[in-house]
C-alpha cells in the first residue's frame, strides 16, 4: 500500500503525519518504508533519525557539442522546447539547468556532433531508522528541477508492506510525480482561510489524477468550520483531527515523535492507519 502525504501548502503539519504514521506503522507487524520526496527541502531524517548506508549520486542526461563535427545547422536549437540548446554561427551553447534530458538534439544532428553526459543534480540517500526502511532526495542547491530525483527517491526506496511518501507542498510537477502513483493520498490541511483554499487546490489536483484522498485536519481545534463545510460538501472523509496541543509544538521543536512525546496522541495515528486501509479496500473493489 502507497500513501501520499500531501499538503497544498508548508507548514500544515505534513511531516508530522508522515512520520507518525511510519512509526506507528512499524510497530504492527508490518514491514514499513518512508520516503522523504520532499527533495528540496527534505526534514523527515530530524524524527526519524535514520542510519544512512547507502548514497547515490542522481543526475540528467544533457547535451555535449563536438565543435569539430559540428556543421552549425541550427537543427538542435531548432527542437529544444525549453531553450537549453542554442546554435550560433561559430559555438552551440548548452545550458544544462534549462535541459529535460529527452535527447531530441542528438536525434536531429545530421553530423552527430552532439552526445549526451550526466548533469548531477542531486543524491539519494537510503538507510534504516529503527525497523523503518528510509529513503530521501536532496536536490543540489540552484537545480530548478526536481521531478528526476523524486523518481530516483521512490526507485531506490526498498519494497514495504507500506510505503508512505512524503511529498513536497503546493500543487505543482513535483508534488504530481510523488503522488501519481500512490494508492491513497491523505492532504493535512488547517482550519484557515489560506489553508482552506490550497486544501481545494490540492483537491483538484488529486481528483484529476483520478486518486482517491481523504483529509486530515491539523490544529483542528483553533480557527473557524469552513474546512469542515467544505470537506462535508464535497463528500470528502476526515480522517483525523489533531487538536492545537503545545506539547506537539514542543516535540517537533526538539524533534522528537509526537507518538512518543505525548502518548495519548498515538491512538490518533494509528486509527488513522486503520482508516486508510479501509479507504484502500474500499476503492480496489
Amino acid at each position: 500500500m502507497k500513501i501520499a502525504v500531501a499538503s497544498g501548502k508548508g507548514g500544515t503539519g505534513k511531516t508530522t503525519v508522515a512520520t507518525n504514521l511510519a512509526h506507528v506503522a512499524s510497530h504492527n507487524g508490518k514491514s514499513v518504508a518512508y520516503i522523504d520526496c520532499d527533495v528540496e527541502e527534505p526534514n523527515g531524517h530530524i524524527f526519524l533519525k535514520p542510519q544512512i548506508d547507502s548514497t547515490t549520486v542522481v543526475g540528467t542526461s544533457v547535451p555535449k557539442v563536438d565543435a569539430d563535427k559540428c556543421i552549425h545547422c541550427g537543427k538542435c536549437g531548432e527542437i529544444c522546447r525549453y531553450s537549453a540548446i542554442v546554435a550560433l554561427d561559430e559555438a552551440v551553447l548548452v545550458f544544462a539547468e534549462l535541459c529535460h534530458g529527452c535527447g531530441g538534439c542528438a536525434l536531429v544532428c545530421p553530423s552527430g556532433a552532439i552526445t549526451d553526459v550526466l548533469h548531477e543534480i542531486g543524491i539519494v540517500e537510503v538507510g534504516l531508522a529503527g525497523t523503518v526502511h528510509f529513503a530521501r532526495g536532496l536536490l543540489n542547491v540552484g537545480q530548478p528541477m526536481s521531478p528526476p530525483v523524486i523518481r530516483a527517491v521512490k526507485a531506490a526506496a526498498p519494497e514495504a508492506d507500506i510505503a508512505i511518501m512524503d511529498a513536497p507542498p503546493g500543487t505543482s510537477c513535483p508534488v504530481v510525480e510523488t503522488v501519481r502513483d500512490s494508492d491513497f493520498v491523505l492532504l493535512v490541511t488547517e482550519p484557515t482561510p489560506f489553508g482552506l483554499n490550497d486544501l481545494e487546490l490540492a483537491v483538484e489536483m488529486v481528483r484529476a489524477l483520478g486518486l482517491p484522498c481523504g483529509v486530515v485536519i491539523n490544529r483542528a481545534d483553533s480557527g473557524d468550520r469552513r474546512t469542515h463545510a467544505y470537506c462535508d460538501t464535497n463528500r470528502i472523509r476526515i480522517l483525523a483531527q489533531i487538536p492545537d496541543d503545545r506539547r506537539i509544538a514542543e516535540a517537533y521543536s526538539r524533534g522528537d515523535m509526537v507518538c512518543d512525546a505525548v502518548p495519548e496522541h498515538a491512538p490518533v495515528f494509528a486509527q488513522l492507519l486503520s482508516d486508510i486501509d479501509q479507504e484502500v479496500t474500499t476503492c480496489a473493489r
